[in-house]
């Protein structure tokens, strides 16, 4: 049976709509470690996502469960800071929500950021790569009670992530900025357990340049809503098996912290972009 999330989040969407400063353009989810983002644009509006009825709390450090209306030269910002995965033990209508939100705030964009093993040997803790594709063997299958069985038009929204003219100025912002940005495949995983290295040999074989467990199923729903979205990765480790170190979201927080300047440079170059 299909989900109605606008049933559903009736009374979240309502007191966001009430007490909204203004109807926002561009809606970026902050991943593990970016959450710092938030704190250099001017923030207007916020919300404790524990006050708004309905919205899961987040429980991994680094998200801090509070949505921001914010701006940046002008550019109206809706700012998730912190998001909700799958392994915190909730489900697709509520790791969706963000895209969910944005779409019935009518933002025109999404930016879908998040940090991730690489799995790509051409890649170190410390890159950014923009995400040409996304995939995933266990994800289509959760979104069924949210699309239902989509119309023709729906199936082939899924084919506009991401939005090739909101990658294009993400290209840009990093040419601009001089910022070496790579391009590649995102691959999730549910978690919470981190891949064994048997598993990032076959999603290596399988195309994969990194691994998570966030964004794809955000991006299919967005996608299938009809927002130009997009996503950036932040390479923060090795995945498993690549060489041998114990992983740990204690180093997922402090490589994203060591590129907190050029991911900050490469998202806000961005939004000026966006006419």
């Amino acid at each position: 049976m299909k989900i109605d999330l606008k049933f559903k989040y009736q009374a979240l969407l309502t007191k966001i709509r009430n007490e909204a400063p203004f109807q926002p353009e561009v809606a970026i989810v902050l991943g593990s470690g970016l959450g710092n983002f938030a704190s250099s644009v001017n923030i207007i509006k916020s919300f404790n996502t524990s006050a708004l009825p309905g919205y899961p709390p987040s429980t991994i450090k680094g998200h801090e469960g509070k949505i921001h209306f914010s701006e940046y030269d002008g550019k109206k910002l809706l700012l998730f800071q912190g998001r909700i995965h799958f392994y915190e033990g909730y489900n697709i209508s509520e790791c969706i929500l963000p895209s969910f939100i944005a779409r019935q705030l009518k933002c025109k964009y999404l930016l879908l950021t998040n940090a991730a093993g690489g799995v790509n040997p051409n890649f170190v803790p410390g890159d950014l790569m923009l995400n040409r594709s996304i995939d995933s063997f266990n994800i289509k299958k959760e979104l069924t009670n949210l699309i239902g069985l989509a119309d023709e038009t729906g199936k082939n929204n899924f084919n506009n992530f991401p939005s090739a003219f909101l990658n294009g100025l993400i290209k840009k912002a990093a040419l601009e900025e001089k910022i070496e940005l790579k391009e590649g495949v995102y691959w999730f995983n549910k978690g919470p357990a981190y891949e064994t290295p048997a598993e990032i040999r076959m999603m290596g074989k399988f195309g994969a340049d990194a691994v998570g467990m966030s964004t794809v199923h955000e991006a299919i729903f967005a996608a299938y809503l009809g927002i130009k979205t997009s996503s950036i990765t932040c390479v923060t480790n090795f995945a498993a098996g690549i060489t041998g170190q114990k992983l740990s979201h204690e180093e997922v927080t402090v490589t994203a912290k060591l590129v907190e300047d050029k991911f900050e440079r490469l998202v806000k170059r961005t939004i000026l972009l966006i006419d």
